[in-house]
């Protein structure tokens, strides 16, 4: 299991309705996006952090280790931001409020990450995806959704099983070796999905699969007292942002 799913399955929020969850974190999202990047973007960003280390009760280390990715993205997104090619100041030049852009850029994404995250990290893919039925979303594309996600930590097992035999026979002890041991896991990982799969479909097959996978979901409903005050949480940074708002400078 990947850390951020283990982390939604012992959130405190974990027993609450996605729907719920998506009103705060996706409404962050949105307002990261919207909002001007100075404060809108960084009171979004403060607000996400400490929702997520506080009332979700999200590990400060699964955090870091599930949010360093997408910041990596937000920070090279932004470095492009300081150059210029082309003009006046020769092939590659210093942009013409490139600190400036570079920073607004990386409030808004670095944010909205987060927003992100807070969803992902208080709702299982197990309690969401088989509610999009209801939502009306077609049942064969979740049952695909489902089957995939299932297998992904099959495959992602698979791998780190046969990675560690490779290691414990001396696989990884010069470069030549490293490189034979992972052209063999790749290899070994490709027959082993396709067998899962092939195993997979002859035990639905002998369950008598109609092309519905019916699964149980956790009895949850819709708190109207926590969507609204995540409503008005939104409403209230939006306003803040906006008799705060101040040009970056």
């Amino acid at each position: 299991m990947l850390p951020i799913d283990a982390a939604a399955h012992s959130s405190r929020w974990r027993r609450r309705h996605p729907v719920d969850k998506a009103v705060l974190g996706l409404g962050l999202t949105v307002l990261a996006i919207s909002l001007p990047p100075w404060p809108g973007a960084a009171l979004v960003l403060v607000t996400a952090l400490a929702l997520l280390l506080g009332p979700a009760g999200v590990p400060a280390g699964r955090l870091w280790q599930a949010y360093r990715v997408p910041l990596g993205f937000c920070v090279t997104g932004a470095l492009t931001l300081l150059v210029r090619v082309g003009g006046p100041g020769g092939f590659v030049s210093p942009a013409p409020d490139g600190p400036l852009r570079a920073g607004e850029l990386l409030l808004r994404t670095s944010a909205a990450s987060l927003g992100v995250l807070l969803f992902a990290f208080t709702t299982p893919m197990s309690d969401l995806l088989p509610r999009l039925v209801r939502a009306g979303v077609p049942a064969p594309l979740v049952d695909v959704a489902l089957v995939t996600y299932r297998m992904s930590f099959l495959l992602l097992d698979s791998v780190r099983r046969v990675h560690r035999a490779q290691a414990a026979r001396l696989g990884h002890t010069t470069r030549a070796a490293t490189w034979r041991s992972l052209g063999g896991l790749g290899a070994t990982a490709f027959v082993r999905s396709f067998d899962r799969a092939a195993r997979l479909q002859t035990g639905l097959a002998g369950r008598g699969y109609d092309g519905a996978l019916r699964v149980l979901v956790p009895e949850a409903r819709v708190s109207v007292r926590f969507t609204a005050a995540s409503g008005t949480l939104l409403a209230a940074l939006a306003a803040l942002t906006f008799v705060l708002e101040r040009p970056l400078s």
